[in-house]
């Protein structure tokens, strides 16, 4: 498998928590780190993104003619949560 180094600055305190989690599971620091990263990538690919914006109907023409729109109606377009 071909790599790519990396550097990446950790506070002191996360680093000694990283290093005794890694002892307590019996591996290395690189293991867990890379374990971890593929868990999260693997799960960030799994979920949908958020809800788009739907502007329906379109704010502006096919013929590039601007709409006014009141915030009233702004806020009729898009939903807040």
């Amino acid at each position: 498998m071909s790599s790519v180094r990396t550097s990446v600055d950790i506070p002191r305190d996360l680093h000694r928590q990283l290093r005794e989690a890694a002892a307590r599971q019996g591996c290395s620091i690189r293991q867990l780190i890379l374990e971890s990263i593929e868990r999260l990538v693997t799960e960030a690919a799994g979920q949908r993104p958020g809800r788009r914006l739907s502007l329906e109907p379109a704010p502006i023409s096919s013929r590039g003619h601007v709409f006014e729109l009141s915030a009233d109606q702004i806020h009729e377009l898009i939903e807040f949560p």
